[in-house]
């Protein structure tokens, strides 16, 4: 067998023509001079999921598609099949949907390469594409090396113990000297952990930082490295496949001027009525993101936070990288679901991006945000929310979400109503 571990390029080259040959697992193992369990591993891990049909046929992957005789179920004016079994949409508005899967995949080889079946087959297949299992390797490679391992209960638990005693005065060398058996970590390693906005302490609470020389800014710190694993964009149109009627909230944060010390906003899209909402931040870090979803959830209480924020959908930043302090509330209860955009795929949420060209027009890009205040943020929040959409057939976001979930849930928010000829949308709106 080869010594080394990872499999290359041309291997994987190598795997998808041997696929196509209809050779075994353990031919393709033999001739590559690798494990069985590797191969197999490799192919399942990095084939791609293709919900396409066939020629002549629409993706369906219902056990009565066959024999249904439902039609015009997804109200679609564009829809001009005779039958929901030739229609990509219907099936999924149906009440007697219930999915079915090839029993191929299984068993070896896992995947559609080889099926003679495959061009006459509606169902959901699985395409192992060397250049797509490459990419998908390295992207999991790149993610691995990332972050910090480590959980949310111990990194809790953790600040308890190190944050106090640096808002005293402490340094990370005394405290981890006097709390050893406590901490079980290095000082370099709280460094690291403070530097990175993880724990409540602030690098100015460290005794000597304001007398050091700021270095070179690093890549920012991710709290939880296998935090796409099963939250990728992929897994969001799945779930939204089983659940079409889910409102989606979008995620993104925005920079003024770049550097360090800059004030950044998070921003949350509500994509059905356009609202959005603004947070001014003093760090772009997880901790200050989850902060902001928990005061959200103590102001709205456990069922308008459900109802509200069912799905969310971020970017890869940093500040999203501890999706289950979101996800769930002090108590580990289920209050949220994240998925993730893929790498350098703004345009996967959209709707945020383009309500973003609106800020931009107050606050220009490149301004720093150090100057205003969170009061200033929302008045600017309640001018854009005021603005009517011609998508919303000529209302506002704000009179979209009123009709949708009323007034108190806007005043819990902190959303007001602008009349329509007080509406500014320039960098007046927030001169002094």
């Amino acid at each position: 067998m080869k010594k080394y571990k990872h499999l290359t390029k041309d291997e994987r080259n190598s795997i998808e023509r041997m696929l196509g040959r209809d050779l075994s697992l353990k031919a393709i193992a033999r001739e590559l001079d690798r494990s069985c369990d590797t191969i197999s591993r490799e192919i399942r891990r990095n084939a791609m999921v293709k919900r396409i049909g066939s020629y002549g046929a629409s993706f369906n992957n219902c056990a009565h598609r066959e024999s249904c005789q439902e039609y015009d179920l997804c109200l679609e004016e564009t829809c001009r099949r005779k039958s929901c079994r030739s229609c990509s949409f219907c099936f999924r508005f149906c009440s007697l949907y219930e999915r079915i899967d090839c029993q191929r995949l299984q068993t070896s080889p896992y995947v559609c390469n080889c099926c003679e079946k495959r061009s006459k087959c509606t169902l959901e297949k699985f395409i192992y594409r060397a250049s797509d299992a490459h990419h998908i390797y390295k992207e999991t490679l790149s993610g691995s090396r990332d972050g910090i391992n480590i959980s949310t209960e111990e990194l809790n638990r953790l600040d308890a113990i190190i944050s106090p005693l640096l808002c005293k005065g402490q340094s990370p060398h005394a405290i981890c000297l006097n709390n050893k058996d406590a901490i079980m970590l290095d000082e370099k390693t709280v460094y690291r952990y403070v530097k990175a906005g993880l724990l409540t302490a602030r690098p100015l609470d460290l005794p000597r930082i304001i007398r050091m020389r700021p270095r070179r800014k690093k890549k920012a710190l991710k709290v939880d490295r296998t935090c796409r694993q099963d939250r990728t964009y992929a897994d969001f149109l799945a779930f939204l496949e089983q659940n079409p009627d889910v409102p989606i909230v979008q995620m993104d944060s925005v920079e003024g001027k770049k550097g360090a010390g800059e004030k950044v906003l998070l921003t949350i899209h509500f994509t059905e009525p356009q609202l959005m909402l603004a947070f001014l931040r003093d760090a772009n870090t997880a901790r200050s993101v989850t902060e902001i979803f928990n005061d959200l959830y103590r102001r709205l209480g456990r069922e308008t936070f459900r109802t509200l924020f069912q799905l969310c959908l971020g970017d890869n930043g940093s500040e999203f990288s501890d999706p289950t302090a979101i996800e769930r509330d002090s108590h580990g209860n289920l209050r949220a679901r994240i998925f993730y955009c893929d790498p350098s795929a703004p345009y996967q949420k959209g709707a945020i991006e383009n309500n973003h060209s609106l800020l931009r027009r107050i606050i220009p890009k490149g301004t720093s945000l150090n100057s205003y205040t969170q009061e200033d943020i929302d008045l600017l929040i309640n001018h854009i929310n005021s603005y009517p959409r011609k998508k919303l057939n000529d209302r506002s976001p704000y009179q979209s979400f009123n009709f949708l979930h009323g007034p108190d849930v806007l005043e819990t928010l902190g959303v007001r109503y602008i009349s329509p000829n007080e509406i500014t949308l320039t960098p007046k709106l927030l001169k002094r």
